[in-house]
């Protein structure tokens, strides 16, 4: 679901900069081809795609926008800090513990 499509990127000022680092599905990634290609804002950073791992064409062209491929955690204390976690969530488990950061299952129906 994008929350933020060619109404949004119309609203914001010329000398704006969309970041996205969150989730792909944010923002509209058409819409934000047309606003950059247009001059509607100034730029653009993803880290995240609608549809990873691919790319809307239309951003491939923008030379006012800065495009990674989902690297924003990818440093050492946070894949470090990542695997101490992972570690830790499955020791408990395997003890008979609670993992301090449990993901819900849906109830079956």
């Amino acid at each position: 679901m994008n929350l933020i499509g060619a109404v949004e990127l119309a609203s914001m000022k010329a000398t704006a900069f969309l970041i996205n680092t969150a989730r792909g599905p944010i923002v509209d990634e058409a819409a934000l081809a047309d606003a950059l290609q247009s001059g509607e804002i100034a730029g653009a950073g993803l880290d995240v795609f609608e549809e990873e791992p691919k790319v809307h064409p239309g951003l491939l062209d923008c030379e006012n926008a800065v495009l990674i491929p989902h690297l924003g955690s990818a440093t050492m204390e946070t894949r470090s800090a990542m695997a101490r976690l992972a570690a830790h969530n499955a020791i408990n488990v395997l003890s008979g513990g609670v993992p301090p950061t449990p993901i819900p299952v849906p109830a079956a129906s």
